[in-house]
């Protein structure tokens, strides 16, 4: 049986700057279609890296007192460090100051020069320094360059150049007899626009009386290669180009990841550069747009760039990956703030996927004490309570959306799964059917469709978060043995969960940011855990004046039109009483009942929406929600507690 092979790269990033929520897009985005492609039973292979050389790296160096290859090796080293923050699992990194990548640089040059493809000429034209390439007059705008806004100096000098007006022709009908080479459509239309003109031919070399830091050419030594010359053969080199079996086996399905500046020498210099040395074309290219901050592009000479081990730090890792890759259309450009962020995890994670996950377990607990009842198939007909089709077609349309890049509509299609479970659950009652015993097997068929919903659940959100993947799925003890995943194949087959098994009480996946005690700010400044200042001092005969009880909530009810507050009623021993708790966005109704909680039992009475509230329930608040406080032993209502 032949396997199916995947090449997965993103552009290697130049190190004249530390890893910043662009680059951190770039690589997740690659990781998650990497993910996903084991994931339908591919062989997959994952490069990222480093661009060492150029005019700017020379130029950043001198700022910091150092050599280039010593400035070089600091920053690379960071983009290396950032990978597993953000839990990406690339196959290799590539520096372009490795020997072997210069060694196959010279190859290549050598192969397209014996051909007669490089010639060497003088050129006066308009060059760029922040770019390090010449412009022509129609991409400038306003006479300046349109990505940093300077306009471009007038160098003559003599250089060699690479025919690339060749092979326009050539290029054109490639793009347009394979309608996937660019994607999405928009950027094709953008490439064959610009190929209406006639191509100019490129310089490849800058002199070394200009400039040093940069790979020698094969056939003059007087001359550095053009760093974009050096930089696109990475894709090739890191396989081990020519002749090793990771290229033969790779190559043939390689699809770039890169942000839409980057599109013209992806999209016209580099498959010039394959069809010049005899090389196969790459399978695609996959352009998308920027991220802007507070509303503006990034940059640092406005002080809006995001740092990705501030986000994570804050946030989690998972929640990082879930924002980029459901806040992004895959193309367009977005934009990022941290109270966007707060309320995707509120929403989203909180609301959506963590409550469901912990009101479902929860459930089983109390009427199963975990263990797992199988479905009466009988009942599920009758009933109408079998969810196998949603869950199909969860799978489906994450799978179409998936393959197309289009992150938002494959998250967007487990979320609407995710919803259909919350209604699920709102329309059958299953605290209803709990108090009738002829209702037991209804309730037991109710109960597994749910839990079997959620193996799906947890096995659709790995390639975007791997580890609330792996967390739900220990949880519900189907976790893999050796740590790997589950294909889609494996997700789609219905009743995988066994009977009989116990299941834990659920952890909290993504408990709620309480945003009024701590208001996001933008992750561009330095962001501090949230830690409420302490309160005045108190003696211990005011703290004496407080009578803490220990109470069992017996009943809990949502208030209308309250998304904050639950009504409860809790048992105190000698009596009962009504207590108004905003925790309702932390604990479903079903959830709280029976739990063990401490009661200011002295508190004045209040009304709140019009209920009346008899004291107040204790619990504690992190950056993700509120914990309700409680004990490790069974203790009896009533108790003081001391």
């Amino acid at each position: 049986m032949t396997i199916k092979t995947q090449f997965f790269t993103t552009p290697i990033y130049y190190v004249n700057a530390k890893p910043h929520l662009g680059h951190a897009y770039t690589s997740i985005a690659a990781d998650v279609s990497t993910r996903f492609k084991q994931m339908q039973g591919y062989r997959t292979f994952f490069l990222t890296g480093t661009d060492e050389h150029g005019d700017k790296i020379v130029q950043a160096a001198e700022k910091q007192n150092s050599t280039p290859k010593e400035y070089a090796d600091k920053i690379s080293q960071l983009f290396q460090d950032i990978l597993p923050v953000l839990n990406i699992k690339n196959d290799y990194f590539i520096r372009t100051t490795d020997e072997n990548h210069k060694k196959i640089v010279k190859a290549v040059l050598s192969k397209i020069h014996d051909s007669g493809d490089i010639y060497f000429s003088s050129y006066e034209g308009l060059y760029c320094f922040g770019c390090e390439r010449f412009y022509q007059e129609r991409e400038l705008v306003d006479g300046k360059c349109p990505d940093h806004g300077t306009a471009p100096e007038v160098i003559k000098e003599s250089n060699y150049f690479f025919k690339m007006s060749k092979y326009q022709d050539w290029l054109i009908d490639h793009i347009n007899t394979h309608p996937d080479f660019i994607r999405p459509d928009q950027y094709r239309t953008e490439i064959l626009s610009f190929l209406k003109e006639p191509l100019e031919d490129l310089c490849i070399s800058r002199p070394k009386t200009r400039l040093t830091w940069g790979i020698t050419l094969p056939f003059d030594e007087n001359f550095v290669t053009y760093v974009w010359f050096d930089a696109l053969v990475n894709y090739i080199s890191a396989l081990g180009y020519p002749d090793s079996d990771t290229f033969r086996t790779f190559w043939p399905g390689a699809r770039h990841f890169v942000a839409k500046d980057i599109i013209k020498p992806h999209g016209i210099y580099w498959p010039i550069m394959l069809k010049a040395a005899g090389i196969d074309i790459y399978g695609g290219l996959n352009v998308h747009g920027f991220w802007n901050v507070q509303g503006s592009k990034m940059s640092k000479s406005i002080g809006n760039v995001t740092d990705p081990h501030q986000v994570t730090d804050t946030y989690g890792t998972d929640a990082f990956r879930y924002f980029l890759m459901r806040e992004m259309v895959f193309g367009l450009d977005a934009n990022f703030t941290e109270q966007t962020l707060v309320s995707r995890i509120n929403s989203d994670l909180a609301n959506d996927l963590g409550n469901v996950f912990s009101r479902v377990l929860s459930m089983n607990q109390r009427y199963f004490k975990g263990k797992i009842k199988g479905a009466d198939t009988r009942i599920e007909t009758q009933k109408n309570l079998s969810l196998k089709s949603d869950a199909q077609a969860a799978v489906d349309e994450f799978s179409m959306a998936m393959e197309k890049c289009e992150f938002h509509k494959g998250i967007q299609a487990v979320w609407h799964f995710i919803s259909i479970l919350n209604k699920y659950i709102d329309t059958n009652e299953p605290w209803t059917l709990a108090k009738d015993e002829s209702t037991l097997p209804v309730l037991e068929t109710l109960m597994y469709n749910l839990i079997e919903s959620l193996r799906v659940v947890s096995c659709l959100i790995y390639p975007v978060m791997p580890q609330t993947s792996a967390d739900m799925q220990k949880t519900l003890g189907i976790q893999k043995t050796d740590g790997g995943f589950y294909t889609l194949q494996e997700a789609a087959v219905w009743g995988q969960i066994k009977t009989a098994s116990v299941l834990p009480d659920p952890q909290m996946l993504f408990p709620r940011i309480d945003v009024e005690k701590a208001p996001p700010k933008e992750l561009s400044t330095p962001v501090k855990s949230f830690k409420p200042p302490l309160k005045e001092e108190i003696t211990i005969d005011d703290f004496a004046k407080i009578d803490l009880r220990t109470a069992t909530v017996v009943k809990a009810e949502k208030i209308e039109n309250s998304s904050k507050l639950l009504k409860l009623t809790v048992d105190l021993g000698a009596e009962t009483r009504q207590v108004i708790a905003g925790i309702a966005k932390d604990y479903a109704p079903e959830e709280i009942i029976g739990k063990q909680v401490i009661v200011v039992a002295n508190l004045k009475q209040a009304h709140l929406m019009g209920e009346l509230s008899q004291g107040m329930i204790l619990a504690a608040s992190n950056k993700k929600g509120l914990v309700l406080s409680g004990f490790d032993k069974p203790v009896k209502p009533g108790n003081c507690v001391k």
